[in-house]
């Protein structure tokens, strides 16, 4: 008898500013992740928050960026397997940012346990840069709606 799977539902942001004409995404390095391995900020939804508030929440709190809301890109969807042993089911729902205050890696502490560093990306570059397949698309997405 198959197990049921749990579903879990995230969000985050494609942040993007632009940095002497040219656009920028803000990426994180998840602690306790290799040098080089670059990830969008995303989080878990929180009771009675909507997707788009946990995005905006989320990369403030792993960026030091507050961003304004431009739209929705798209759901990523995948599977993946709990500690012990429970496979979940996962939706992380992306939206389009533009950064309008703060500062990248100006974080509070607590969030050090989460995020090793926070770097701007050039967006045409973030989507070979991004570690995910998903998120790649994500930064495809916003790079084809920001252009160049």
């Amino acid at each position: 008898m198959g197990r049921k799977l749990e579903r879990e539902f995230s969000a985050g942001g494609v942040l993007v500013r632009r940095i002497r004409g040219r656009p920028h995404c803000a990426a994180i390095r998840p602690q306790g992740k290799a040098a080089g391995v670059w990830a969008l900020p995303k989080g878990n939804l929180d009771p009675g928050e909507r997707p788009e508030e946990t995005a905006l929440r989320e990369v403030w709190e792993e960026t030091g960026v507050r961003g304004k809301l431009v739209e929705k890109l798209g759901d990523v969807k995948y599977t993946y397997t709990r500690r012990n042993g429970l496979r979940v089911f996962k939706i992380v729902s992306f939206y389009l940012l533009t950064a309008s205050s703060g500062r990248l890696g100006e974080i509070e502490e607590r969030m050090r346990v989460e995020v090793a560093e926070a770097r701007w990306l050039p967006l045409d570059e973030a989507p070979r840069l991004l570690a995910y397949g998903g998120e790649r698309q994500m930064a495809q997405l916003a790079l084809d709606r920001f252009g160049a």
